[in-house]
């Protein structure tokens, strides 16, 4: 499958007093076209940070310290204005986590996805994009979308504005839509509302899809291929079936531990232990601390996101047969 993006060995560092965090750490992954990717991992491990340095709107503390951001073929990080004007508005779309956040309170819902239309270079009279704005309502499965039009958000619930960001996201064609935990303030049943949503507009049109969620079900339901993160990190990504069945690295088994089953059995075992420090990160796997097999090398140095089988990899010591060496206590 030929690549539409790829990240290559990024490093993203934050520019904070006495020093800096250094977040994103060597971070690679690859979105076929068409291909529905999840990165899922625990909160603060760099899932947002990654997805703002694909779209190049960072806070002005970060910095990319290494690597390359490529989609379709340009190197992202070299872009000048015009090139990231053509790339938001007409090669990635970006979902994000709070849509009342996402959206202008002052404005109708019509103005924005007018303008969201305009910037992606929709032309034509301001009759016709009214029409295009109409259209992404009824394709996001809004009821009375011309009344919508005339909103502003307040007068919406959660899950209707998160439709109407799909809507804007999805409003004019797209070659990726990266969509930020996009349910993660809404009701279960919504929340499935919104997914299935998602997943029929993606396939319908074609679109690359990078979704980052905390819930591994979604990632289960929604991707063909995941990306476990931890600690700026990608530890293990798989197809997303044989992930679930043959968890390889120890955090990515402890994910799967952590989810409480329907079957009962007691209560779900959690990962002891915390996040590192990112002024102080440990200087081999970042994982090691937390890690219950740990070996003497895993404190000194990083493992490689390495070949298992297939499209199967995996960045621990514990799964190369050249690396020998007693267990830390």
């Amino acid at each position: 499958m030929a690549h539409l993006l790829t990240v290559e060995d990024l490093a993203v560092w934050y520019r904070v007093y006495g020093g800096a965090l250094k977040v994103i750490d060597g971070v690679t992954l690859a979105v076929g076209r068409g291909e529905k990717v999840g990165i899922v991992g625990e909160t603060g491990c760099g899932k947002t940070t990654t997805l703002k340095a694909i779209l190049r709107i960072l806070a002005s503390n970060a910095l990319v310290a290494r690597g390359r951001i490529v989609f379709q073929g340009r190197d992202v990080l070299k872009m000048h204005a015009r090139e990231l004007h053509e790339l938001r508005g007409q090669g990635v779309a970006m979902i994000f986590q709070d849509p009342t956040g996402a959206l202008n309170p002052v404005f109708t819902i019509g103005q924005q996805l007018a303008e969201v239309i305009a910037y992606a270079g929709g032309r034509g009279s301001s009759k016709e994009r009214r029409q295009i704005a109409i259209a992404a309502l009824k394709e996001a499965a809004l009821p009375d979308p011309e009344r919508i039009m005339e909103n502003y958000p307040f007068q919406l619930s959660g899950g209707m504005r998160q439709r109407v960001c799909i809507a804007m996201a999805l409003a004019t064609a797209r070659s990726l839509l990266i969509a930020d935990e996009p349910t993660t303030n809404l009701d279960v049943t919504i929340q499935d509302q919104v997914l299935r949503l998602m997943k029929r507009l993606v396939e319908d049109k074609g679109t690359s899809l990078i979704l980052v969620t905390h819930s591994l079900g979604v990632a289960r339901q929604m991707t063909d291929i995941v990306y476990v993160m931890y600690a700026g990190t990608m530890v293990e990504v798989a197809p997303t079936e044989e992930l679930f069945d043959s968890p390889l690295h120890p955090y990515t088994q402890g994910l799967l531990r952590s989810i409480p089953k329907l079957t009962g059995g007691g209560i779900a075992e959690g990962i002891p232990g915390r996040i590192p420090d990112y002024a102080n990160p440990p200087p081999g796997c970042r994982f090691a601390p937390r890690c219950e097999h740990a070996l003497s090398i895993c404190s000194r140095e990083k493992p490689a996101l390495s070949p298992v089988s297939g499209d199967h990899k995996v960045a621990c010591f514990l799964c190369t047969d050249e690396v020998g060496g007693e267990r830390v206590a």
